[in-house]
């Protein structure tokens, strides 16, 4: 076994930490030392084709190997339970490698805007970072004109309506990633980035990647900010 290699699997083994975030008190899981060998996730994605899906990520991305995802989905599904009532956990909807790519100056209107994966209380978000150095983190937001830092079937008008009078009153942010407070949100929580940590939170928090300019974007996924990316959600 390559020396690099015996070094990633002798992990420490995984710590797990519950954060209750905001007013909401939302649960929110950071699991260190997540993977027993990152590095060979790192090297699954430098073999992939990335290239973008969708207009939300700021990036490209690869689709993650099934039955991968599925061993993720097995590994927290006790951390499911316990913190978010989800018995069974919920299946494996979407998985990719995501690469941030997209400079500051080009990121699109809905790239600049905290948002939510979906509004259904079933649907799980799984971040694992896998990048080395000044990764940034993600952060979490409280919309100020209505205070909902999630957004469930029953707020969604809501929260559509007021983001759409903010936006005519104070007009769409600038071509930035967000670095804090703004005149439509509030910054409620940062998770930092650390290699091989995963947060796991439920998906109609409000969220967005924290990415301060020290954050090197580069299209090498050994390089640049990789992270995993798993969706749970049963239809």
């Amino acid at each position: 076994m390559p020396p690099g290699r015996m070094k990633a699997c002798m992990t420490q083994p995984p710590k797990t930490t519950l954060h209750l975030q905001g007013e909401e008190q939302r649960p929110l899981i950071v699991i260190d030392d997540f993977w027993p060998d990152p590095d060979a996730l790192r090297e699954d994605a430098a073999s992939l084709r990335m290239a973008p899906i969708g207009p939300h990520y700021p990036g490209v991305r690869a689709e993650v190997p099934p039955r991968l995802a599925e061993t993720m989905r097995r590994r927290i599904a006790p951390l499911l339970v316990e913190h978010f009532g989800l018995d069974p956990a919920p299946a494996v909807s979407e998985a990719y490698y995501s690469l941030v790519t997209t400079a500051p100056g080009d990121l699109a209107p809905i790239q600049r805007l905290p948002h939510f994966d979906g509004v259904e209380r079933g649907r799980i978000a799984v971040l694992l970072f896998l990048g080395h150095g000044k990764q940034g983190g993600t952060a979490f937001y409280r919309q100020r004109s209505t205070a909902f830092e999630t957004v469930d079937a029953s707020r969604l008008d809501r929260f559509r309506a007021e983001l759409e009078a903010g936006v005519q009153a104070h007009g769409m942010p600038e071509a930035s990633y967000i670095a804090g407070d703004t005149a439509l949100y509030e910054r409620i929580a940062v998770q930092p980035a650390r290699f091989n940590r995963a947060l796991v939170y439920a998906g109609n928090t409000l969220h967005c990647a924290y990415l301060p300019p020290a954050v090197v974007l580069s299209s090498d996924p050994l390089a640049g900010r990789l992270t995993l990316n798993l969706f749970l959600f049963d239809d």
